[in-house]
């Protein structure tokens, strides 16, 4: 049976780009081994955090080789590889280069809306294409459809790689449903920063932070507090981040991190279109907090 080593605090990692939108390979290695110095347990690549459809081919494999050679199997490593597309998606896990790479994160098909059978045959087709740990994406908020409970504990237990889903539907009732019916080597991981602490609370494994690209120190600090047991001071820390929360995701994601990687002198404050930076009055107000940072 095939456990899952993702983990604690995972980091969605950013795509950097220099001022005339070019991938800035040095600010990444840069901010990769600022995570790696300050807690981060495991790192999610080219996925959404990572504006990964504004990427090419190059960028992709170059942005993956860089991360394999600086994480150096110090933590594991998790790769976006998904679509609305089955057969794609199956010919990429069958001709692309893995190695390095400790898991494949798929995110639930987009824009066609499948049934729920469809998302099971889906998913089962893709965890049958590889022998990488496979860890399901829901986030209906993007992809039109939610992968309900019921689905995902059959794929939990008709498919021995399947090991967690990144849950991002908002919903704590849903969640709970699925860590009471999963097998016991499945792990549920929060998609959302905002509800890390009540999903860890329900019995989740840790969190894909976006977050966690400026502030992984103080993120996985209150992550291992509160699986030690030592809730209070962890939902200290929680409160604390309530206001950045919402700020990170008012003017969407990854503008809002992006800009406080900014404002830390970490990176420049540019995305590829169609995303846009955060507005100047968010701007200011991701920099009054950060004023106050823990």
């Amino acid at each position: 049976m095939v456990q899952n080593i993702f983990k604690g605090l995972g980091i969605a990692l950013i795509t950097p780009f220099t001022e005339d939108g070019a991938v800035d390979y040095p600010a990444l290695n840069k901010l990769i081994t600022y995570q790696l110095n300050n807690g981060a347990d495991f790192f999610c690549i080219l996925a959404t955090t990572g504006e990964t459809p504004t990427l090419t081919q190059a960028e992709k494999t170059h942005i993956k080789n860089l991360v394999v050679e600086l994480v150096g199997g110090k933590t594991p490593i998790l790769i976006g590889c998904g679509g609305n597309n089955t057969a794609q998606v199956i010919e990429e896990l069958k001709t692309a280069d893995f190695s390095g790479i400790d898991g494949i994160l798929s995110v639930c098909p987009y824009y066609n809306k499948p049934s729920q059978e469809g998302l099971y045959q889906h998913f089962k087709a893709i965890a049958a294409a590889t022998s990488l740990p496979v860890v399901l994406y829901n986030v209906p908020g993007r992809t039109g459809v939610n992968l309900k409970a019921e689905t995902t504990v059959r794929l939990a237990k008709d498919c021995p790689n399947i090991v967690a889903v990144k849950e991002a539907s908002g919903s704590l009732e849903q969640v709970d449903e699925i860590i009471k019916n999963k097998p016991a080597n499945f792990d549920v991981i929060s998609g959302d920063d905002a509800l890390a602490f009540p999903m860890i609370a329900c019995g989740a494994a840790g969190v894909i932070s976006v977050i966690g690209n400026a502030l992984p120190k103080e993120f996985s600090r209150m992550i291992r507090l509160e699986m030690n047991g030592e809730i209070e001071p962890a939902r200290k820390i929680h409160h604390k981040f309530t206001d950045l929360f919402n700020l990170l995701f008012v003017d969407g994601n990854p503008a809002g991190v992006k800009a406080m990687l900014h404002e830390m002198g970490m990176i420049n404050n540019v995305l590829r279109l169609p995303l846009v930076s955060t507005r100047l009055t968010t701007m200011q107000k991701i920099s009054d907090c950060l004023k106050f940072r823990l």
